[in-house]
């Protein structure tokens, strides 16, 4: 029996030769440095190999579905079982993703719906339901003996027509009785009706006594009736009224197919849209329906299937929106983003930036000023609300003067007019440019679609129901409301119903207690993927694997523990032992200390980054790795290393920024102020709403007011202290480039100087070569044959796609010519490859390369090399790169910085070198602000906002603010129940500063 996997060789970008066996069935942490060779080890060589093994086992026409990996660079791996990659990339960000639907919890929703759901009228508000002719029969012969009644076909109902032929073909059919408008009438006697008004028409099927023996008359009745009036039929009593009649003997409803399908309650009212005071049915009236349609209004559900509840699905999906649950708008705010504009300065910007500026515009405004009575001087805050309202939206039809000068002449026109976004609707319509589509896009914003109000289905879906309750309130609720809903859900059902939602239940019930358990009950089942963090998508996949309840596999994990408070970790570690025990072997790769403490297995990467790195230095139980000198991550487990705590914390510069009641998301009217000039960190439990309050609202607010930018931001009052600063960046974990032509030195503005710096080269002033010659995006100094890829990509059809070096430049890029001119005896395409440390040091003497290379190496970035693909950085590296091109700006003293989790991916060796470049910045007079859960980050702040108390709608409430240690003191925080006892440990042993000027500090 194996039990390990065994490693040899593994040589994969900067792996030296590493062996490893690592025991199967356990939880195995990887960790060391960033840039060590962790996701080359677990990712790249084991997971890519395991999964490779597995999709060969496949036939031929199989693999040609599926991506097929390379053969890692390995000599050999044994014990392998086949691999699930669980990384923090794999979810869609397609706009109809959602929580619900990649967990498949939807689906099940809908079987659900599909079969237990009872469909509700709209106009009533009561059960509709379709009946068979047995049901029907079954229940007219509930009714006392002797009652009489008249079984109507209503074949015209509130129609305009005069019926003539109608009446001429019934009769000829055999009828002879009708009831038009209320009134009796034999065929032949029936009045000439007035087309004009509309009438209601029933034909007369029968006239019956209820008495032993005549169900098969009825049922022969029943069946003429409803074919004459497509579905329904009425039983019209002539003596008292449908209630009165059932007091005595209450009808018992039966179930088919576990779906109430009564015409009447156990209370004898008419549940199907009859005997209902105030329904337009009259009070004797019992009505009978094959299909599921409402009587009064005419509501039909044509049937109730699984893809009714589909928004993706044209069965199911709301037509206005097809099922986004949202349109495209033109938003107000952005139309007039800046309220302290006039008209005459530019505050509707689509009008005053048109290209070029249009007087026709001006005029238009200047027409309404004049007849409205307002000054296209006065700020937009301080016009009245009706102008602004006529300004954005038109006249609504009402005629107005507008006047038009052309040249030296001036004339008048009366016509409506249609308001600004009136007019950007009917120009985005009316275009064929896509330039002008684009452009007039920016003012657009996603508005909730007004027909269904976001649910995303048509109305027949939402009128079926459980419990009273459709399936789009449903999803709308939070993983935390939705388990106790579903669990309780069997004591609203019947005994049939419960017998077919069972097992549906179960699986639902399941699933959403996965995604409690890992830690992400605040998020709502509608929740669209693409707006989840990296941590969240990668936690719904790991809820869904153990769904799956496999075992004997390979799981192999990338950093789950991302934007998790340290609350919520044990909850995550739970769900990984409990994946192990299932009998899987799980490979996590992980730099939190509690994933690591728990760990039954460590392997500690290093001893470097890059070139440095790609060894094992230390492997083993935690005690053994402990124990082991030579690891850095034993340092800061043991605390031989640390992150000091600050001696004393900066005052900040005695202004501060306030956001007043922000209500975006969950937050519930909050109020907080950052002190400008501080290191300022956003705590709380995950969902707590720190993304809300500082991204949405804090960031997109300040962009606009500062940087111009057409964002819309979350619902605020509003923001002070604006004016102490000048810009605001937002450093967040989005690639620098979507393409393998983007790296470091494009996106840092670096390759442009070593360009301009091989182009001055003699070599080249000799050979008449510019800057573009050293580009390898456009011809000329590219090598050809593979445009500047330095790979060719060979398509082998059921095989992976093979890419081969290109046999021209062997991989450099550039043609042999370009090659030829050197810089210390290095190509440009020498200088592409080399790490970003070797770049400091070969570029020394030319300050504008050698500085932005410094600032990269600066962030922890010395290992990447300078032309490596942004498509191979992580989230963590891409954050880092920005900061880098923003560290390496002229720093102006009062930018804020604003950074959402810039230690993911990070060691602790590397947080404490980031924390000395945050540190620097605000040094520099700038403003930081961290969306953080890494306690070494926040032991380090100057100030602190904690949100909560929990995540959600228990969320959006600031439960403390004020220094760590403040917060440390605070019991209703759980950041500070964390803190505490590292700010003690902090106190026992004086640290260092983070090289904190003095004077600044006080």
């Amino acid at each position: 029996m194996l039990t390990h996997i065994s490693v040899r060789g593994a040589r994969e970008h900067n792996l030296k030769g590493v062996d490893v066996e690592i025991p199967r069935d356990t939880l195995t942490v990887i960790t060391g440095l960033s840039g060590s060779g962790k996701s080359s080890l677990a990712f790249d060589t084991i997971y890519a190999e395991g999964q490779r093994r597995y999709v060969e086992s496949l036939s031929a026409y199989a693999r040609q579905f599926l991506e097929l990996m390379q053969k890692p660079d390995v000599d050999h791996i044994e014990g392998l079982s086949p691999a699930i990659s669980i990384e923090q990339k794999t979810t869609s960000r397609n706009p109809r993703s959602t929580v619900a639907t990649v967990t498949e919890i939807y689906d099940y929703m809908r079987l659900l719906w599909a079969r237990v759901g009872i469909p509700y009228s709209p106009a009533t508000g009561l059960p509709i339901a379709a009946q068979t002719v047995s049901q029907m029969v079954d229940r007219v012969m509930q009714l006392p003996e002797g009652t009489r009644f008249y079984l109507l076909a209503p074949v015209v109902r509130g129609r305009k027509g005069e019926y003539r032929k109608e009446l001429a073909e019934w009769q000829k059919a055999g009828f002879t009785r009708v009831r038009i408008d209320g009134e009796f009438y034999e065929i032949e006697e029936a009045p000439a009706l007035d087309k004009k008004y509309k009438h209601d028409i029933e034909v007369v099927v029968d006239r019956i006594a209820v008495r032993e023996g005549i169900e098969t008359r009825l049922a022969d009745s029943f069946e003429t009736a409803l074919k004459l009036a497509e579905g329904l039929a009425y039983a019209d009593l002539a003596d008292g009224t449908v209630a009165e009649l059932t007091q005595s003997t209450p009808f018992v409803p039966s179930e088919v197919e576990g779906r109430v399908s009564t015409s009447l309650d156990t209370n004898g009212k008419n549940v199907t849209g009859g005997a209902m005071k105030g329904a337009g049915v009259p009070d004797n009236r019992i009505v009978f329906s094959e299909k599921f349609a409402c009587p009064v209004s005419g509501f039909t559900i044509a049937e109730i299937e699984p893809r009714l509840f589909s928004f993706n699905a044209p069965q199911g999906a709301c037509p206005a929106c097809d099922g986004l649950g949202e349109k495209l708008l033109f938003d107000e705010d952005l139309v007039v983003p800046n309220h302290d504009l006039s008209l005459k300065k530019g505050a509707v910007v689509p009008w005053a930036k048109s290209n070029p500026p249009s007087p026709y515009y001006m005029q238009v405004l200047a027409s309404l000023a004049r007849e409205f009575g307002f000054s296209l001087d006065t700020p937009w805050k301080d016009l009245p609300g009706e102008v602004r309202l006529i300004i954005l939206h038109g006249t609504g039809g009402k005629p107005v003067t507008l006047t038009f000068v052309d040249g030296r002449k001036s004339y008048d026109v009366k016509k409506p007019f249609e308001g600004v976004i009136g007019n950007l609707n009917r120009r985005m319509l009316q275009t064929e440019s896509a330039w002008m589509r684009e452009e007039l896009s920016k003012y657009q914003a996603a508005h909730p679609c007004e027909t269904c109000g976001g649910a995303r289905l048509k109305p027949e879906a939402l009128a079926v129901k459980i419990a009273m309750t459709d399936i789009s309130t449903t999803t709308r609720m939070s993983v935390a409301d939705a388990l106790p809903w579903f669990l309780d859900l069997p004591n609203h059902l019947t005994t049939q119903q419960n017998a077919i939602a069972e097992r549906i239940l179960k699986e639902i019930v399941e699933r959403i207690g996965f995604l409690n358990n890992v830690g992400l009950d605040y998020l709502n089942l509608d929740r669209t993927s693409g707006t989840l963090s990296g941590g969240e998508s990668q936690r719904i996949r790991l809820a869904s694997q153990i769904g799956s309840g496999l075992s004997g596999v390979l799981y192999v994990l990338d950093e789950p523990s991302i934007g998790l408070h340290q609350r919520d970790n044990d909850r995550l570690l739970e769900t990984l032992k409990r994946l192990r025990d299932l009998g899987n072997t799980v490979l996590v790769v992980e730099h939190d200390e509690d994933a690591i403490r728990h760990a039954d297995y460590i392997i500690d990467m290093g001893p470097g980054a890059g070139v440095h790195g790609g060894e094992i230095v230390a492997e083993g139980t935690l005690e053994e790795v402990l124990a082991n000198p030579a690891s850095i991550t034993a340092d800061y487990l043991t605390g031989r290393r640390e992150v000091p705590v600050p001696a004393k914390r900066r005052k900040g510069s005695g202004r501060k920024l306030t956001v007043h009641n922000a209500t975006a998301n969950n937050l519930q009217n909050v109020t907080a102020s950052i002190p400008l000039g501080t290191f300022t960190c956003i705590t709380g439990v995950s969902g707590s709403g720190k993304s809300s309050f500082t991204v949405d609202t804090l960031y997109a607010a300040s962009a606009r007011a500062l940087n111009g930018a057409r964002m819309i931001a979350g619902k605020h009052e509003k923001i002070t202290g604006l004016e102490h600063l000048d810009k605001v960046i937002d450093i967040d974990q989005s690639p620098i480039g979507r393409t393998p032509r983007s790296n470091p030195a494009t996106y840092t503005g670096a390759f442009t100087n070593i360009r301009d710096w091989f182009a001055g080269l003699p070599e080249s002033g000799a050979r008449g070569y510019k800057p573009g010659r050293f580009s390898f995006n456009v011809k000329g100094g590219r090598c050809e044959a593979c445009q500047g890829d330095g790979v060719l990509k060979i398509e082998m059809h059921f095989l992976p796609d093979v890419y081969v070096t290109c046999d021209v430049c062997h991989g450099q890029r550039y043609n042999r010519e370009t090659l030829e001119v050197k810089f210390k005896g290095k190509s440009i395409a020498d200088v592409l490859d080399m790490t970003v440390e070797d770049a400091v040091e070969f570029f020394k003497a030319v300050p504008p390369i050698r500085d932005k290379m410094a600032m990269l190496a600066e962030v922890g970035l010395g290992y990447v090399k300078v032309g490596q693909q942004a498509t191979t950085l992580s989230g963590g590296e891409a954050q880092r790169v920005k900061l880098a091109k923003e560290l390496s700006r002229r720093a102006t003293g009062n930018t804020l910085y604003i950074l959402d989790e810039p230690t993911t991916g990070l060691h602790f060796e590397d947080v404490r070198k980031l924390l000395e470049v945050l540190h620097a910045l605000v040094e520099q007079g700038n403003s930081v602000v961290v969306i953080e859960h890494n306690l070494d980050v926040i032991k380090t702040a100057d100030w602190i906002i904690d949100l909560g108390p929990e995540g959600g709608v228990k969320g959006g409430e600031v439960v403390a603010e004020g220094t760590p240690e403040k917060v440390a003191d605070n019991p209703r925080s759980f950041t500070g129940g964390y803190l505490k006892p590292l700010l003690e440990r902090g106190k026992k042993a004086p640290a260092k500063e983070l090289q904190f000027d003095e004077a600044a500090a006080e």
